[in-house]
């Protein structure tokens, strides 16, 4: 009797709601939207390593501050030249690579120090995703994530997305408590011309401690062609 009554009060109850029928209500509710979160925080929510504050006071700092400094400048001299490989770029976003590439290369050649693109927790290198670079200071062997950013002459209150990051364990390439900076180097607009003047000019840089950076969850359901166009679901075509 007792397993029969269960069963059929198994029957009326309502069969628990699927992940995404959980999930799907709470997005659309906005106050429950994800805004203002610490980036600290999910840096160790999902990676389990913490974001160390920049302390001007501390002499490993200050060294690694003006080491960063000096290959900042130097890039930008290298990259604002006439001869250089930027110049024949003309997408901003294929730009950005050649900074990477060039404070690595600078950052490595610095005495006491060393820098290399970051692996990821699978032991892989990947140049995609945060952050770019990984610097280590070889005497206290404490860790600088670097990561280069460009952005236009009068968009630095621009509200548009300039950064992301996205949490997975496989390919998460934060793997050390560290300071994490953002250097961010401006440029001017470019006609496209090919005049002197349609040149990639950059003007300046600012280094940014991410240790004070808040961030915000934007959800989007995501296909690819290969999902869309199945043969399954076409349902008619052109003649050709």
């Amino acid at each position: 009797m007792i397993l029969l009554a269960s069963a059929a009060i198994g029957q009326l109850s309502p069969a628990p709601k699927a992940a995404v029928d959980q999930l799907i209500p709470w997005l659309l509710n906005e106050d429950q939207q994800l805004r203002g979160v610490p980036f600290s925080e999910v840096i160790f929510d999902t990676t389990g390593k913490k974001v160390i504050r920049f302390d001007a006071s501390n002499p490993v700092d200050q060294r690694m501050a003006k080491a960063i400094a000096a290959a900042c400048d130097e890039t930008m001299k290298r990259l604002n030249a006439p001869g250089s490989a930027i110049q024949n770029v003309g997408r901003i976003n294929e730009v950005s690579s050649h900074f990477e590439d060039s404070l690595r290369e600078l950052l490595n050649a610095t005495s006491g120090l060393s820098c290399d693109f970051p692996l990821t927790a699978e032991g892989k290198a990947q140049r995609s995703g945060y952050p770019d670079l990984r610097i280590v200071d070889l005497e206290s062997k404490r860790v600088f994530y670097l990561d280069p950013k460009l952005y236009a002459a009068g968009s630095r209150d621009s509200s548009f997305r300039t950064f992301y990051f996205e949490p997975k364990k496989t390919t998460s390439k934060v793997r050390d408590d560290a300071v994490h900076f953002i250097v961010g180097f401006q440029h001017e607009p470019r006609d496209g011309s090919s005049s002197p003047s349609s040149m990639w000019k950059f003007t300046r840089w600012v280094l940014i401690d991410l240790s004070h950076f808040n961030v915000k969850l934007k959800a989007e359901f995501q296909g690819s062609n290969r999902d869309m166009y199945r043969p399954e679901a076409i349902v008619a075509t052109s003649a050709k």
